[in-house]
């Protein structure tokens, strides 16, 4: 029975990484763990593009154009949308998620999701490096995989 699955081989091409402002003290710890993991696999710096967006609910607009540009390997989507005292927390969550899904199904290019969705600042801030690791460099390797899987598949 073949087994198909990507590997963390450095694929070639760009990267586009689309960052939420909003949080900022959350996101550009895991755009900070985004690049090191990229570099950590043979993907340069230079070959990272990064497009800063006003909040999560923005980042799947630009995550679809940048796939439909046809000039990124793969569109790594970061945010962070902390629960509040209101429902926007679901709005804001829920709509980023299936908007960073619709861009990959409709595009075909992998756009990663990570963007954290958590009750507190604390969890936020232990998953963009302090204590949970980063799931800004969890996106990256899930990126390098899924370009490496495709490319598996479409040379079949």
């Amino acid at each position: 029975m073949p087994i198909y699955e990507g590997d963390f081989s450095p694929p070639s091409g760009r990267f586009a990484i689309v960052a939420s402002r909003f949080n900022s003290l959350v996101t550009e710890a895991l755009l900070a763990g985004c690049r090191d993991a990229f570099v950590r696999h043979g993907v340069a710096d230079d070959r990272l593009d990064v497009y800063w967006v006003p909040g999560s609910f923005e980042v799947p607009l630009v995550a679809r154009k940048l796939a439909e540009s046809g000039a990124h390997a793969s569109v790594i989507c970061l945010g962070c949308v902390i629960r509040g005292e209101t429902g926007h927390y679901d709005h804001v969550a829920g709509q980023a998620a299936g908007g960073i899904l619709q861009a990959g199904l409709a595009t075909g290019v992998p756009v990663i999701f990570g963007v954290l969705t958590t009750e507190t600042v604390e969890q936020a801030l232990n998953r963009s490096g302090l204590k949970s690791g980063n799931k800004g460099g969890e996106a990256a390797m899930a990126a390098i995989e899924m370009v490496n899987l495709l490319g598996k598949i479409g040379g079949q």
